[in-house]
């Protein structure tokens, strides 16, 4: 027992010393502590021209150190009245961890398969709710004490569905998925012990690019996160389109709201 609760405590305690890279908007090549499980409820939206909300409900398995699992369900009002559009799968593989007394540098390999019962009416591809298809990519994170820096390179493609493609409009295909995440551990100003609440900043970046056309832009998505306990997260941001020439985009100006509780060494 002794040597459980030990184990519990190591885990808060890294979970808080790390927590500027528990980003808003994309995944850190860092992994959940083995053997955990994540719960996540979020809730992202636009008020313009009209107010439209989804709500996305998550679980996350930390199967071991270097492996974790993401189970997502989508639902929303975006084409109407409120309704389960679909899903998602996703799995990131950590490969490579170097460790130093302030700083670490991680990269990992992540991949993604999604359904979606929404209509298409865009070439952008979001995967969390709007699209069916897969996505693939590479995660390098770098801390150093309390800033965390890291970067994201990736690949989607749509599945082909005729009979959701609304006619006259683009269709999705393909996209290069790009990011640049920022994160910085507020407070608190000395770490102590595991309980003590943080308070971290994030500034990132999120760009998509069709390779067929060129056609891309760029988003900028300020965030805060309150993080309580080690256990508790709670994330406030918005995202606004800096760049582009992709018409009719998913994702545009949109705020995000969400609460994550997490429970560790419960996995046998």
């Amino acid at each position: 027992m002794k040597k459980i609760i030990f184990a519990v405590l190591c885990l808060c305690s890294a979970q808080g010393l790390f927590a500027q890279e528990l980003y808003v908007y994309t995944e850190p090549a860092s992994n959940m502590p083995a053997k955990s499980i994540g719960v996540r409820l979020t809730n992202e939206g636009m008020f313009s021209p009209d107010f439209r909300s989804r709500t996305i409900g998550e679980v996350m398995l930390g199967f071991n150190k270097n492996l974790m699992f993401h189970a997502q369900g989508f639902l929303s009002d975006m084409d109407g009245n409120y309704r389960l559009e679909g899903g998602s799968f996703y799995a990131k593989y950590r490969f490579l961890s170097l460790d130093d007394a302030h700083s670490h540098f991680r990269a990992a390999a992540y991949g993604r398969i999604s359904t979606s019962k929404r209509p298409t009416f865009t070439e952008d591809i979001n995967l969390e709710g709007d699209n069916s298809g897969w996505q693939g990519g590479l995660i390098f994170t770098q801390l150093l004490h309390k800033l965390a820096l890291s970067a994201t390179l990736g690949y989607s493609q749509a599945f082909d569905r005729p009979s959701k493609q609304v006619a006259g409009m683009p269709a999705p295909d393909q996209m290069l998925n790009y990011s640049l995440s920022s994160g910085y551990l507020l407070l608190p100003v000395v770490y102590k012990n595991y309980k003590q609440p943080n308070f971290n900043l994030y500034l990132e970046v999120l760009g998509k690019t069709n390779p067929a056309n060129g056609h891309s832009y760029v988003d900028l998505a300020p965030a805060v996160q309150l993080i309580l306990n080690s256990q508790t997260r709670i994330d406030l941001g918005y995202r606004f389109q800096a760049a582009g020439n992709l018409d009719n985009r998913y994702l545009k100006n949109m705020y995000m709201a969400r609460v994550e509780f997490n429970f560790f060494n419960v996995l046998k």
